[in-house]
């Protein structure tokens, strides 16, 4: 709010006189100049956040990679929104050799999993099942406490994600309602310099 006021006031204060114009159209116009310029620093800034936005992720994305030693075949290969279909298609009973299986890929799946089913609203009951039977393989629980843990982490998973979309609900209607202030405030402190020019332009002495 601060920033538009501000610039709409050096924009009323910056602009010529107008000579022979009625007083409600220097209102108007004013108003203009200084909307004008909320909207051109908007546009300027969102374009500075999403180019610094797109470089920083750029980067971290590279830094992460690297670290981990992923190349990018291999991410391809792990990836890609079917992965969750060929898992579904190739799981075996996870009690058979719990030994044998990567906990890598393991992790890889089950997060595959929890990310498809919460994306749809919940996991699916043979998803949840399957889950159970990874995890009393993994951690030696029995069944009943394996998908009473399952359970526990996917509606912990679910709160966690509904208290997200609440906070950038929350966040786009501040956000909304900040960009309408500023614009206000942009328009209203045009008027005000632009009288004041006008002013001081007929009585430089200030008196």
């Amino acid at each position: 709010m601060l920033a538009s006021t501000v610039g709409g006031y050096v924009a009323g204060r910056l602009r010529t006189k107008w000579v022979g114009v009625h007083t409600h159209e220097v209102f108007f116009r004013d108003t203009a100049h200084g909307f004008l310029a909320w909207a051109l620093a908007t546009v300027l800034g969102a374009a500075v956040l999403t180019a610094a936005a797109g470089s920083f992720a750029g980067g971290a994305s590279s830094g992460l990679a690297s670290v981990a030693g992923v190349s990018a075949t291999q991410s391809a290969e792990s990836g890609g929104p079917v992965a969750y279909y060929v898992d579904a298609l190739l799981r075996s009973n996870p009690t058979a050799s719990p030994v044998a299986t990567d906990l890598r890929a393991t992790r890889r799946e089950l997060a595959r999993i929890l990310t498809t089913g919460l994306r749809d609203g919940d996991v699916p009951a043979p998803d949840r099942t399957y889950m159970a039977l990874v995890v009393a393989a993994r951690t030696g629980l029995n069944q009943a406490d394996a998908e009473k843990r399952v359970s526990d982490v996917i509606n912990q998973a679910k709160t966690a994600l509904d208290n997200a979309r609440k906070s950038a609900a929350k966040l786009s209607l501040w956000l909304t309602a900040s960009l309408l202030i500023g614009a206000f405030s942009a328009s209203l402190a045009a008027t005000e310099g632009g009288y004041v020019r006008d002013n001081w332009n007929r009585n430089p002495t200030g008196r």
